[in-house]
């Protein structure tokens, strides 16, 4: 390249998208989606569940000072994190059973992603216009009026994102309580942060980035076609009904010409971009849109509805053979994954449903694993774990068995002994505990330690080891 040659463009910028606005049975669909979906996100926090006088009244509370998770009547430790893998999951089966029968619903219609995007490209209508008022703003030059709708539709994209930033912090603090500091300005710096992070990527996603979230950094885009088969409810173009596609004119004969009239209403509304004429698409999110669209130009034209609809390959082959149509509900694929969501289910329900109010946890000391008394006993030292996950105070009473002779003793109690151990009301009761027995005959002799409640049926039993040495 010579001096002072323009340089090669490799390629090409990137095009804003103004999706133009419809109305239609899918769009009413999205509708009632975002507002459901927005409404359990921004009002959850504040539900109220009574657990007792120990216990937050939050419904729905993962409180980390204290690591519980709280799901209305669920209460998750640490120690329980496999409800949580079990959770994750259930959530991806599901992802892909209803991908299987539906295709990209997810995308199009509970995609936080989407659901934010649809509300930023809402606001902008409201204050900028429709699509070919936002497109010729957009190229305006800078005076008054592009400043003022400007200014005014990021604000509020501002506002839509700082509550989406402080709602989600509600999850993780006593909602009511946060929500008076935040009022009086009283917030501390680690939820301030947090709000002003999640402000910002809200901000920058639903604003800016939009379709191109899902095209380049969403991984579901790129590996979503593996669970497609023929029978998978996809979004496609009648080919065979629309095409030749040309433009029309009122009284034009519908002979040796399709019913596609090259309008582009798909390619207008559509939130991606694309041309579902041209097939299914990676970039394509199932919103139904481009139908909603098609749908309205059918009926101006007097023409059929379903140009562009739902459908399975399957099906749409079966009707251009005239072939019987099945159903896409009952198959194999779908059979594996909802056998899978009711195997994990029901296990997941069994553990709940028989989940101990009481754990025991009992770790052997290392190092000495064993002391010789004078008298010719063993002693073996102990750190136990008492989890009371109740919300009232508990005593319990610790046994040994398996043992000739075997004492237990608990180190800096005073008064306190095995019959009675205190543990507060949803916490972690942690004692030294030293166990003298006879000596066994193994140089590994099995040690059964049982926790009964004190007036209480709770109980539980844990399996370890008094280790003695060689004769």
């Amino acid at each position: 390249m010579s001096d002072g040659a323009a340089p090669v463009k490799l390629f090409e910028k990137k095009e804003r998208i103004f999706p133009k606005r419809v109305w239609g049975r899918f769009r009413k669909l999205k509708w009632a989606a975002m507002v459901a979906l927005l409404g359990i996100y921004y009002l959850a926090p504040f539900l109220r569940w009574d657990r007792g006088p120990h216990a937050p009244d939050q419904a729905i509370l993962i409180d980390m000072p204290a690591r519980r998770a709280y799901f209305f009547f669920i209460e998750i430790w640490p120690q329980e994190v496999y409800y949580l893998t079990g959770i994750l999951i259930l959530a991806a089966v599901a992802l892909f059973f209803a991908t299987s029968l539906f295709g990209r619903v997810w995308c199009g219609y509970a995609c936080p992603q989407t659901v934010w995007t649809d509300l930023f490209v809402w606001v902008e209508r409201i204050v900028q216009g429709d699509r070919v008022k936002r497109m010729r703003l957009a190229k305006a030059p800078w005076g008054f009026e592009k400043t003022w709708k400007l200014a005014l539709t990021h604000s509020l994209w501002l506002v839509i994102g700082m509550l989406t930033g402080g709602t989600w912090v509600f999850y993780f603090n006593d909602a009511p309580t946060l929500l008076e500091n935040i009022i009086h300005l009283d917030v501390p710096m680690g939820v301030l942060g947090w709000i002003l992070a999640l402000t910002f990527s809200t901000y920058l996603m639903a604003g800016f980035a939009r379709e191109q979230v899902c095209m380049y950094m969403c991984p579901y885009s790129r590996f979503q076609s593996a669970m497609f088969d023929r029978d998978t409810l996809i979004i496609g173009y009648d080919e065979k009904r629309g095409e030749p596609r040309g433009k029309y004119k009122k009284g034009d004969s519908w002979d040796d010409r399709g019913h596609c009239i090259d309008c582009t209403a798909c390619v207008q509304v559509c939130p991606m971009g694309i041309d579902i004429r041209d097939g299914l698409q990676m970039e394509c999110i199932a919103c139904g849109l481009c139908i909603d669209a098609c749908d309205g130009i059918m009926d101006k034209l007097e023409l059929p509805r379903g140009l562009i609809r739902y459908d399975t390959n399957h099906n749409q082959e079966a009707r251009d053979s005239g072939m019987k149509e099945r159903s896409h509900l009952l198959r194999l694929r779908t059979s594996y994954y909802a056998a899978i969501i009711a195997l994990v289910g029901a296990v997941m329900l069994y553990g709940l449903i028989h989940r101990s109010p009481v754990e025991l946890h009992v770790l052997h000391d290392r190092n000495p694993l064993f002391v010789k008394l004078s008298d010719g006993r063993i002693r073996n030292g102990y750190d136990v774990k008492i989890l009371n996950k109740t919300h009232e105070d508990k005593t319990y009473q610790l046994v040994i068995e398996g043992l000739n002779g075997a004492e237990i003793r608990i180190q800096g109690a005073g008064s306190l002994d095995a019959a009675a151990l205190p543990v507060f009301a949803d916490r972690v009761g942690h004692f030294r505990v030293f166990v003298t027995a006879d000596k066994p005959k193994d140089i590994r002799a099995d040690a059964h330690f049982r926790l009964e409640e004190v007036g209480g049926p709770n109980a539980d039993r844990y399996d370890g080891v008094f280790m003695s040495g060689k004769e």
